[in-house]
């Protein structure tokens, strides 16, 4: 029951309200600007799995549902709504869910072990699972579409394209930054715990 209970302490709300309009505002950035001609970066990630580890894999997958809810929003997911309606709302709400809430999972599972290694796994989680449902939603709802986009594109293989075509440079993109402010995640989670 106080599980429960400490998901709605002021606290928390304060708090996870605050990381709640940071995701928003850090996506419809990441919608407008693209400092690689054709590749989205986002820092969004960053602050779920600060989210995550700090509040919990509730407060995770919310953060998650947020992202996702401002992706479909302000047309993130555009290139995809008119080829497959159900499949693209799907995939994107399942994959920012997921990304925050298994961030939240590793964090708690590892974090009495070494809280730096439970922030950093909790970072690299987070677009692991993103990825990882975009891929499997691409080969569910949008394979023909990927095929002909490969094709287009010079890809025999329309999984190589997946990879290096559609995510691989946002991914490891990603990864990287989510890698690097591990240390200042975990630093915010510790100043955090104080209040």
């Amino acid at each position: 029951m106080e599980k429960t209970n400490s998901l709605f302490r002021t606290r928390n709300i304060t708090f996870g309200a605050m990381l709640t309009a940071l995701v928003v505002v850090l996506q419809i950035v990441a919608n407008n600007i693209q400092p690689i001609p054709g590749v989205s970066i986002t820092l969004v990630l960053v602050p779920i799995v600060v989210g995550a580890a700090l509040l919990g894999p509730v407060w995770g997958g919310w953060l998650g549902l947020a992202f996702a809810l401002t992706v479909l929003l302000t047309g993130g997911a555009a290139a995809f709504l008119p080829i497959s309606p159900f499949g693209t709302i799907a995939t994107v709400i399942v994959k920012g869910v997921c990304a925050g809430l298994f961030a939240g999972l590793v964090y708690r599972w590892l974090q009495a072990k070494n809280p730096y290694l439970a922030i950093f796994c909790a970072a690299i989680v987070a677009p692991i699972v993103n990825t990882g449902i975009f891929f499997i939603g691409c080969r569910l709802f949008f394979w023909e579409t990927i095929q002909k986009w490969g094709s287009e594109s010079a890809y025999e293989n329309p999984f190589v394209f997946m990879v290096l075509g559609l995510a691989g440079v946002n991914f490891l993109i990603e990864l990287g930054i989510n890698c690097v402010l591990a240390p200042v995640c975990l630093r915010l989670i510790r100043i955090g715990k104080k209040f």
